[in-house]
């Protein structure tokens, strides 16, 4: 079910358009910069990397955690990666519609997962 997820085919899209930054490192970089709209985190990320990046997001740009695991993410990432920016402002919108659409069940699951 996650292969056909919405989300990832949004993230497909802004990987194809060149406004996707992935990894740590490169995310805490865009958003500190302000090219970064949202910020998501893959499901399975480390609760220390959660927090982390949830503490350089912290009033600045949105950080939300994915129904989607890394393994999951591979599709758009092509390696293991838990930390994505969006650094275009509609393309922002499109994943935080598909995230705000998720059924009940798998946003428990996402909040339970951190």
């Amino acid at each position: 079910m996650a292969e056909n997820h919405p989300l990832l085919g949004a993230l497909g899209l802004c990987r194809k358009a060149g406004k996707l930054t992935m990894g740590f490192d490169a995310v805490a970089e865009s958003v500190m910069k302000g090219k970064a709209f949202l910020v998501l985190t893959a499901a399975d990320v480390s609760p220390r990397t959660a927090r982390k990046t949830n503490e350089f997001c912290e009033g600045l740009v949105p950080c939300l955690s994915m129904p989607l695991t890394q393994d999951v993410l591979c599709a758009v990432a092509r390696k293991p990666v838990g930390v994505y920016a969006v650094t275009d402002e509609n393309l922002a919108r499109l994943c935080e519609k598909h995230l705000a659409r998720l059924p009940q069940s798998e946003k428990e699951e996402t909040a339970h997962g951190e």
